[in-house]
């Protein structure tokens, strides 16, 4: 399993639009501080894709996502690859038994596939909007994510890139 983190706030991705003459559409922009954090951990292999919204980034959000991702398979002996931030190498992690950590190289996020997903995300269901309050973003984006998880095809095929797939083969 890959696994990334991205921020999603109250500033607004304004894209251009179009409607018919003479009207001109109007897209609202805004700009506030306020951010909550989704966490993803996708299988390759099938396109199971598991989502949780935290409030932050540090070790007890990124704690409390390795035993969530633990709990959804409790079967299962997983290898999360992740891009080595400060909380994915913090010494206090508590591993889950069933889950081991492997890091992917600095500066490289053109290696995590999750990334792609997120720039799906932003792209389908982010762009042009503006949200009355970090509630309403939070309610989005649970929609948004839930949406991806229940799609598992459209997933792999975002995610299941063939020198991944290849290295599985061999």
């Amino acid at each position: 399993m890959f696994q990334d983190e991205a921020h999603f706030g109250r500033v607004s991705d304004t894209r251009q639009c179009g409607s018919p003459q003479p009207i001109q559409p109007l897209c609202q922009a805004m700009v506030t501080q306020e951010y909550v954090y989704a966490y993803a951990a996708v299988s390759v292999a099938d396109g199971e894709l598991d989502t949780l919204i935290l409030p932050q980034v540090n070790c007890h959000c990124m704690q409390l996502f390795l035993d969530e991702v633990a709990s959804r398979h409790p079967n299962d002996w997983s290898i999360l690859a992740l891009d080595g931030a400060g909380w994915h190498r913090s010494h206090t992690l508590k591993l889950p038994h069933n889950l081991r950590l492997l890091m992917l190289p600095p500066y490289s996020p053109e290696l995590n596939p999750v990334e792609n997903l997120w720039n799906e995300l932003q792209e389908k269901s982010f762009h042009n909007r503006v949200f009355d309050s970090l509630d309403a973003l939070e309610n989005h984006l649970e929609a948004a994510m839930r949406d991806m998880e229940k799609d598992r095809e459209c997933v792999q095929s975002i995610v299941a890139w063939p020198w991944i797939i290849n290295s599985f083969m061999k």
